[in-house]
């Protein structure tokens, strides 16, 4: 009967092509603004790497002035003073660990036809590229013997190998940055992030990194961060009297594989801080915090309060055009009394009725699904166009294709509940006088 139904509303829809486009645009239109707005949410807060994402921790600790805390709500610093990267670092008490700041240097191009150019890097231990699993095009990440003997090695990005090497393997050859020479050691593949979740305090929008060198090739050479650096009293003057102050200017990853591994390191931090207590640091009450990569997307609010109001927007305009379908499937069905009637006088039972017309209410919601997920890529197509930013967040997958042709259909029906019931209400008798 399903299919037999299906065929009646087709030809009922058909019947009516003014009244049907208004319901289908309408549903439409109502599904390409909740959607649009939707999609944009749910990319920003989504697990960026779920395979992983409660095992790895965002280390914080509290060295703010005894005055005031860094925050107003009392959370301590959102990164960490490069003399506990390092001792943190030294201590290994991680299964993985990286510390890493943000830099940005000029390239100076052996190619003749390419003039020199900035580009934006990270500075990091070996150990993000198994954190944080980017995948390799060319070669591998630089060892921790590297690491640890402050080589100038280098790993560059897929478009900035394409920029400089026409995309062919580059490895064991030579870039210069700065007037300084660096081997490639491995270049990355498509590193699709959704966000830099690894960075959020740089933004988590910002452009890709195009570049990755050692954390302790980069302090020998005396580069400054070109990230957030927030300082509660003078560091005073000189290379070697930043590192020692404390100002926060570094993030701090770490992975732990397993919760007893968590309440360890947890127990690590805080044993730490009490030494350095004892040295006059860390003058607030202890507050460290180790915050898993969703916790920490939620803590940073990188979906904005902005962005939570205007989908709630959008689902209000939808329901506005959900109650104008309701009044225009009310108006068609009751258009029909007479063939409801004639149909309940040869046996058609209410249930029969009521299947036939919430079918067809399915197909007009199924027609504005399709409708608005056209219009939902357009919608997203002008977000991007209007915020280069979120290029990585203004996308259709899959799972949210679904989503829009299955919140028309649901919403269709809700809409044609109403309209179906008082077409069932119809009485034979009163239809079929002469």
């Amino acid at each position: 009967m399903f299919t037999y139904y299906l065929q009646l509303g087709m030809r009922s829809l058909r019947r009516n092509p003014i009244l049907t486009a208004l319901m289908v645009v309408g549903i439409g239109l109502g599904i390409a603004a909740s959607m649009t707005t939707l999609t944009v949410m749910h990319l920003m807060g989504s697990d960026p790497i779920p395979w992983k994402s409660d095992k790895l921790h965002y280390v914080q600790l509290d060295n703010w002035s005894a005055d005031e805390a860094y925050y107003d709500d009392g959370r301590p610093p959102d990164q960490v003073t490069y003399r506990d990267a390092v001792a943190l670092m030294e201590a290994g008490k991680a299964d993985k660990q990286a510390a890493m700041f943000k830099l940005a240097l000029p390239f100076q191009p052996d190619n003749k036809d390419l003039k020199p150019f900035r580009a934006l890097g990270r500075v990091t231990y070996t150990d993000f590229f198994g954190m944080f699993e980017p995948p390799f095009r060319y070669g591998a990440p630089w060892s921790k013997a590297q690491d640890a003997a402050h080589e100038r090695v280098i790993v560059l990005g897929k478009d900035l190998n394409e920029k400089l090497f026409g995309g062919q393997d580059s490895v064991g050859k030579s870039v210069r940055m700065d007037d300084i020479d660096y081997t490639v050691v491995g270049v990355l593949d498509d590193w699709n992030l959704r966000s830099r979740y690894y960075d959020l305090t740089n933004g988590p929008f910002e452009d890709p990194d195009e570049f990755f060198m050692p954390f302790t090739t980069a302090i020998d050479l005396k580069q400054r961060s070109t990230g957030n650096n927030s300082c509660w009293k003078s560091p005073g003057d000189g290379w070697d009297s930043y590192l020692d102050s404390d100002c926060v200017w570094m993030q701090m990853w770490v992975q732990l594989d397993s919760p007893q591994r968590l309440a360890e390191y947890a127990s690590f931090l805080d044993s730490y801080v009490g030494e350095q207590k004892k040295l006059g640091r860390f003058p607030r009450p202890l507050n460290n915090r180790l915050l898993d990569v969703n916790e920490w997307i939620a803590d940073q609010e990188v979906v904005s309060s902005d962005v939570q109001v205007q989908t709630g927007l959008a689902f209000a305009f939808l329901i506005v055009c959900l109650v104008n379908t309701v009044g225009l499937l009310l108006a068609k069905f009751t258009r029909k009394s007479g063939e409801i009637g004639l149909r309940r006088a040869l046996g058609a039972s209410r249930r029969d009725v009521f299947s036939q017309f919430l079918i067809e209410s399915g197909v007009v919601g199924l027609s504005g699904g399709i409708l608005g997920l056209a219009l939902t890529g357009l919608g997203l197509l002008g977000v991007r166009s209007l915020y280069s930013s979120l290029k990585t967040v203004t996308q259709l997958d899959w799972t949210m294709i679904g989503v829009t042709i299955a919140l028309a259909v649901v919403s269709a029906i809700l809409a044609g509940l109403y309209p179906t019931w008082r077409a069932c209400r119809v009485q034979p008798a009163a239809q079929l006088k002469i």
